[in-house]
């Protein structure tokens, strides 16, 4: 690269963030939400308003890998329990509110704009589809993605994220292009997806997890991030090199380590390239909207995008009711997932190099999925009271069956399988997090899933659904807690109660201030288990046992309060019980 080059990468990526971080930030306390920000930052650096920044299309090159990282994460989330559960949200919901959205859609845009059958087709399948980017961090914000309610949102937009996949297949059949008639056959296309999928998904299970494996045992934690990307890109190019869809390879490459104990901390590990790549996505979109042209139909983009959210609400929540959702729930699901989502932008430049639609037509449908993204957050607000029914009553939630965890255990050794399996056997659901591959792999042996990953991670631990989570116990070994550990994890996850198990009278000491439930020294309570045995197997009775046990738990808190007051490790030293060295001579 010349440094003209370099010169010219700095002060694009100066300018697409300096901008970027101030609309998203803007927008976020506005309440419109970030895809909107980054949208409209694009937009006022472009070319068409203040031209700071050039190229539009090379970027957009890159910031695609953001859409491949997303479906990748889509498909992290379809652990087979979880997509067996909600098969019938998934499939079922999901799959009639694309093909009736899709089809009612399309009429709206044929009737709009008198457009061509084709045409009309490969823009209303496109508008069918919602923002996984801004609908699920709403729903998260306000505590509902766990929920019924949430969860049918969830379940919709993760079978439109798969529709994405079939959907290129539909405008890429359409096509006009001549460079495109010497594409193979569908029946050969379809024979290369069937061929590639297997292929990946037995490379996922004969070589990417061992390679991960590999990489758990040495520890090289940036090695591990490293083989996360590797099997991303790997994926999404092998499907590129068959003609196929590098979505498709991506997501494939997220199901086969669904069920893998690694899922949680790829997670933890693609989401900040994910979240940065996507962004620029964003910004690229809004980079490359012809504001010429819709400075020229400004009516028609505003009537478009009001046809566009009253059909998907309207039909979203005829949906709803037909599946006996109350009234007030289907309506707030239609108008939560009434606008245009991000995939639309990826259909449209699809139907653009199809030549199916002009360049004005993209820009103009472009900007008709920004203005209803933008009008999303104000319905909700709007509708309040109409929606004054909550959205879930506390009585419809689902109880341990739900798929967030109501506990999350940290270290799965010795102490934390008694912690886990006081838990389950009380029908508390757990999610077991550890870094030690060797224990991963036994733990596996007797039916017991743990997740590979350092458990002190706040990112991994709202991945592994910390959030969500009533408990979080750290049972770890040694000396690793500490109070500002402790007081972040309680800063991030507030409505959890948190518990440490502590290496000695040291470690209970420097967390004296920490936010902590309870703390509980690893060998306590052995170690009296133990003295009381002792004691009744030179025929002590039970209840001079139960005195002296009692005599030492007194003492004992008496010297920790003096010791945590203090600092001093020596405080109270009177009160241990120490034996007379008279007697022991006599001894």
């Amino acid at each position: 690269m010349t440094e003209t080059g370099a010169t010219l990468l700095l002060r694009d990526g100066f300018v697409l963030l300096g901008v970027g971080l101030v609309f998203v930030l803007l927008f976020r306390r506005l309440g419109l939400g970030a895809t909107l920000g980054y949208l409209v930052a694009g937009a006022v650096v472009g070319p068409h308003v203040l031209g700071l920044v050039g190229d539009a299309e090379a970027k957009m090159g890159i910031a695609e890998l953001g859409i491949t990282l997303l479906l990748f994460i889509v498909g992290l989330e379809l652990n087979p329990t979880r997509l067996w559960r909600l098969k019938q949200e998934i499939f079922g919901l999901g799959l009639i509110q694309v093909v009736i959205c899709g089809f009612a859609i399309t009429g709206v845009v044929w009737v709009g704009t008198h457009f061509s059958a084709a045409a009309a087709f490969a823009l209303g399948l496109p508008l069918a589809l919602s923002s996984t980017a801004q609908v699920l961090p709403m729903l998260q914000s306000v505590g509902r993605l766990r929920t019924p309610f949430g969860e049918r949102a969830f379940s919709i937009l993760l079978f439109q994220d798969l529709s994405i996949v079939p959907l290129i297949t539909i405008v890429a059949a359409l096509s006009r292009n001549p460079a495109d008639a010497n594409a193979p056959p569908g029946w050969l296309l379809a024979t290369y997806t069937a061929g590639a999928v297997v292929g990946l998904v037995i490379l996922g299970r004969f070589a990417i997890r061992p390679l991960f494996r590999l990489i758990g045992n040495l520890g090289e934690r940036e090695m591990f991030v490293f083989a996360g990307l590797f099997t991303v890109i790997a994926s999404a190019a092998l499907m590129q090199a068959l003609g196929l869809s590098t979505a498709l390879g991506a997501f494939v490459a997220g199901v086969m380590l669904a069920d893998s104990p690694y899922r949680h901390e790829l997670e933890a590990d693609v989401e900040p390239f994910r979240s940065i790549l996507l962004g620029l996505f964003f910004l690229a979109i809004g980079m490359l909207l012809d504001l010429g042209a819709i400075a020229e139909r400004p009516f028609f983009v505003i009537a478009m995008a009001l046809a566009l959210i009253a059909t998907k609400a309207t039909v979203m929540t005829g949906i709803g009711l037909a599946f006996r959702m109350k009234w007030r729930q289907a309506l707030a699901l239609g108008l939560l997932l009434s606008q245009g989502g991000e995939f639309g932008f990826v259909l449209f430049a699809q139907a653009q190099r199809g030549l199916l639609i002009a360049p004005a037509a993209a820009s103009l449908f472009g900007a008709i999925i920004t203005l209803s993204m933008a009008t999303t957050p104000f319905l909700m607000r709007v509708t309040q009271r109409i929606r004054a029914e909550p959205m879930v009553a506390q009585g419809d939630r689902d109880g341990p069956e739900m798929d967030g965890a109501n506990a999350l255990v940290v270290g799965y050794g010795r102490f934390g399988q008694t912690v886990a399996q006081m838990l389950i056997a009380q029908g508390i659901p757990v999610t077991l997090i550890d870094n030690d591959i060797k224990m991963i792999d036994i733990a596996s042996e007797f039916g017991a899933t743990v997740y590979y990953g350092d458990g002190t991670r706040l990112d991994l631990l709202r991945q592994a659904g910390a959030r969500e989570a009533e408990l979080i116990l750290f049972c770890i070994d040694g000396d690793q807690m500490e109070p500002g550990l402790i007081a972040g994890v309680h800063e991030a996850f507030p409505d959890s109660t948190i518990f440490v198990r502590a290496y000695d009278r040291r470690a209970v000491i420097k967390l004296r201030d920490a936010p902590v439930e309870y703390v509980v020294r690893e060998v306590m309570e052995s170690a009296v288990m133990m003295a009381r045995r002792a004691l009744a197997s030179v025929s002590v009775g039970e209840q001079e046992i139960d005195r002296t046990e009692t005599e030492y738990r007194r003492r004992d808190r008496e010297r920790l309060h003096a010791q945590h007051e203090s600092g001093d490790l020596r405080a109270a030293g009177d009160t241990m019980l120490t034996q007379d060295p008279r007697r022991a001579e006599g001894a």
